[in-house]
């Protein structure tokens, strides 16, 4: 008879564990690419890292959520206000190895704080025109 040992058992779990990591990670990229509004997008971390998010429109605000992650609290939130395009451009080499194929940089500033958005042209024509219509008329803040 076959007979599973502490060893077999432990890495079968280990596996069935990542099995299901990556699964959730599907079905949450699956879930995200479903509601409108959503594009691929990587950003420029503090800590100079191109980080791959998925980016989500809200009312004042873009979301960005890790791609490789299962959590469903943005990493990065950026706010509409203040917030203006300075430019955009073609990644250099060094960048180019660090962000998808095809996408360009888009120059941000926010209140005198330079960002970098990495997306694909046709994302950013939504993203420019969802920037330049501002917000919905009744949803501001006292």
């Amino acid at each position: 008879m076959f007979e599973i040992t502490a060893p077999v058992l432990i890495a079968l779990l280990i596996l069935i564990g990542i099995a299901m990591f990556f699964g959730a990670m599907a079905v949450r990229r699956i879930q995200l690419r479903r509601t409108l509004g959503t594009f691929d997008a990587s950003i420029l971390a503090p800590n100079g890292k191109w980080i791959m998010a998925i980016g989500r429109y809200g009312g004042a605000h873009l979301d960005l959520l890790r791609f490789f992650s299962v959590s469903p609290i943005p990493s990065f939130v950026i706010e509409r206000r203040g917030l203006d395009i300075t430019g955009r451009r073609e990644p250099t080499d060094e960048e180019a190895s660090r962000i998808p194929p095809g996408f360009i940089i888009v120059m941000l500033d926010r209140n005198g704080e330079e960002l970098l958005l990495a997306m694909d042209y046709r994302d950013y024509t939504g993203f420019s025109a969802w920037l330049e219509a501002g917000p919905i008329a009744g949803s501001w803040q006292i």
